[in-house]
C-alpha cells in the first residue's frame, strides 16, 4: 500500500462536499456496518461534468470518495463506467484487505449514481456499439464474449430490479449483489458497465399485477411483463443515450429476417416465451447470440475464457422471490395470509380443506391432500369464496382458451399453434374470427387437441410454426 497516496486523498479529499443540484446521486453502505458513502455526478452529453461525494465513517472511506471523483471528473463516460473497486484502490496506492471494504461501497454508490446520470447521457451513435444485458449468469457472459469476438465494443449494463433484507440475494438474478458480479465479470472483460435502478418500475409493472393476479385467483406470469414492458425497453433506451446501435442479452431466442422472435436452435433452452411480449420493433433493435447454441456449448465457451461466472448455477426461482418463497411473498407484500376454505367437485360437493386458495393454480395435482380412487386436479379457484375446485383429468381438458389483451404482430388467420405454458409443447390452435394484426381486448383460441391446464393469468404465445406472431393472457 503507497501510504502517500492514500494519506493525499485523506488530508485532502477531492469533491467533498460537493452537492450538484442537477446531479444524480448514488448511496452505499449502512447501520450494520456504521459506513456510508453518497457519491454525486452530473453528466453532460458523453463526459461527466462534475462529481462528488460525502462520506460517515472510517477514513477509507473518504479517501476512496475521493478517489472516485478524481477518477471521473471530466472524462468520458464510458471510460467513467469502467471504475471500479480495482481502480479506486489502485488510486489510493492499493488497500489492504481490511481497507477494501471502502472501495467497494463507494465502486457501489458511484455506479448507481452514474447509472442514474446516463439519462441525461447523449453518447455519439457508433454503429459498431453494442449494449450487453449482464445479469451475473453464465449465459450474459458468454453473449458478452461473443459480440467481442464479433469485433464489436461492448457496454454492459445489469438491472437491480428488488432490493429486500429477506431475499438471498445470492440467488436472484437482479439484487444488488447480482450486479456487483456482473460489474466485475464486465471490468474483468473490459467493457464498461452500467447500473440500472429500474425498483420502482419494476414493483408497478411486475410486482404489484403479479399481487392482484394472485388476489383474484390467477396464476400471473410475472417475467412475460417485465421482459415485455420493464426490462429489456428500458434497457433499449439507455442504448440510445450510450450510442449503441443495439442491445445484445444472453436469452436462447432467433430472430426471422422480417424481425419476429423465432425458436432458439436449442428447444431445451428456448426462451421465446418469455420474451413474448417484445414489440417488434423492440426485436428489431436486439441480438441475441446464443440462439444457434445449447447450454453445455455456452459454458464450454465460457470455461475456455476463463469467465469466472463458467460454473454458476442457474437461479431457480423469480428474482423477488429467492430465498423467500410464494406464500412468505404473498402474506408481507400481497395481504394474502393462509386462510381456511373449501376444496370442491365440479358439482359443488365437498371433498377436503385447504389453507387459501392462492397456494393452487389451474392444473395442479399434487398437494391436494384429498383422497381419491383417481388422480385430482385444481379446475379453477374462486377468490371470492375461497374455494379450490378439482376434478379429474378429463374435466381438466379444454378446447377453447379466452384470452385478454392479445397483440397481434400478424392477422390472426397465420396463428396455427399456441403455448400456454413455459415449458408445455405448442398444441395446434386457430384464432376465432381471424382478427387483424394488433391490438384486442379480448379473443377466443380454439384448439386443435384438448389442453390440460390452462391457467388464468399465464401467457399464450401465439405461433406459426416456430415463430412468435403474437402473444395474450389466458382469462376465465
Amino acid at each position: 500500500m503507497d501510504r502517500e497516496r492514500f494519506t493525499e486523498h485523506l488530508a485532502a479529499p477531492m469533491g467533498r462536499g460537493v452537492v450538484l443540484s442537477e446531479g444524480f446521486d448514488g448511496h452505499a453502505g449502512g447501520a450494520l456496518c456504521g459506513d456510508l458513502v453518497r457519491v454525486s455526478v452530473r453528466v453532460a452529453g458523453e463526459r461527466v461534468a462534475e462529481a462528488g461525494f460525502e462520506a460517515a465513517g472510517c477514513g477509507a472511506l473518504t479517501a476512496a470518495g475521493s478517489a472516485a471523483v478524481t477518477l471521473v471528473s471530466g472524462e468520458p463516460l464510458l471510460d467513467a463506467l469502467r471504475v471500479g473497486t480495482r481502480e479506486i484502490a489502485s488510486e489510493l496506492g492499493g488497500l489492504s484487505h481490511g481497507k477494501l471494504h471502502a472501495a467497494d461501497l463507494v465502486a457501489d454508490a458511484l455506479h448507481r449514481a452514474l447509472g442514474a446520470a446516463c439519462a441525461d447521457a447523449a453518447v455519439p451513435l457508433d454503429a459498431a456499439r453494442t449494449l450487453v444485458a449482464m445479469s451475473g449468469g453464465v449465459d450474459s457472459a458468454v453473449a458478452g464474449l461473443l459480440v467481442t469476438r464479433a469485433g464489436r465494443s461492448a457496454v454492459a449494463v445489469t438491472v437491480e430490479l428488488w432490493r429486500d433484507e429477506d431475499n438471498d440475494a445470492e440467488a436472484s438474478c437482479c439484487s444488488a449483489d447480482a450486479v456487483r458480479l456482473a460489474r466485475s465479470v464486465a471490468h474483468r472483460m473490459g467493457m464498461p458497465h452500467v447500473t440500472l435502478d429500474l425498483r420502482d418500475q419494476f414493483r408497478a409493472g411486475v410486482v404489484d399485477p403479479f399481487l392482484s393476479g394472485y388476489a383474484a385467483g390467477e396464476t400471473p406470469n410475472p417475467c412475460v411483463g417485465c421482459n415485455g414492458r420493464v426490462r429489456l425497453d428500458a434497457m433499449l433506451e439507455l442504448a440510445t443515450g450510450l450510442g449503441c446501435a443495439d442491445l445484445a442479452t444472453g436469452h436462447y431466442a432467433r430472430v426471422t429476417d422480417d424481425g419476429l422472435l423465432r425458436v432458439a436452435a436449442d428447444p431445451a433452452k428456448d426462451q421465446t416465451y418469455m420474451l413474448s411480449a417484445l414489440s417488434p420493433e423492440s426485436v428489431s433493435r436486439m441480438r441475441f447470440p446464443l440462439a444457434e447454441l445449447t447450454k453445455p456449448e455456452v459454458r464450454a465457451l465460457a470455461g475456455e475464457a476463463d469467465l469466472p461466472v463458467a460454473k454458476r448455477p442457474e437461479s431457480q426461482d423469480l428474482c423477488f422471490l429467492a430465498g423467500v418463497g410464494k406464500a412468505r411473498f404473498l402474506a408481507r407484500h400481497g395481504g394474502l395470509e393462509d386462510a381456511r376454505g373449501e376444496i370442491v367437485s365440479a358439482s359443488g360437493e365437498v371433498v377436503g380443506a385447504h389453507d387459501g386458495f392462492h397456494h393452487f393454480t389451474v392444473g395442479q395435482r399434487k398437494g391436494l391432500g384429498v383422497p381419491a380412487a383417481e388422480p385430482l386436479y385444481v379446475l379453477g379457484t374462486d377468490a371470492a369464496s375461497n374455494r379450490v375446485v378439482v376434478g379429474s383429468r378429463e374435466e381438466l381438458a379444454v378446447r377453447r382458451v379466452p384470452v385478454r389483451g392479445a397483440r397481434l404482430h400478424r392477422p390472426g388467420c397465420e396463428v396455427d399453434a399456441v403455448r400456454l405454458r413455459y415449458h408445455s409443447r405448442a398444441v395446434p390452435c386457430r384464432v376465432a374470427g381471424s382478427p387483424a394484426a394488433g391490438t384486442h381486448r379480448t379473443l377466443e383460441l380454439e384448439l386443435g387437441e384438448p389442453f390440460h391446464g390452462a391457467a388464468p393469468g399465464q401467457s399464450a404465445c401465439l405461433l406459426r410454426g416456430d415463430v412468435i406472431v403474437g402473444w395474450a393472457t389466458i382469462t376465465r
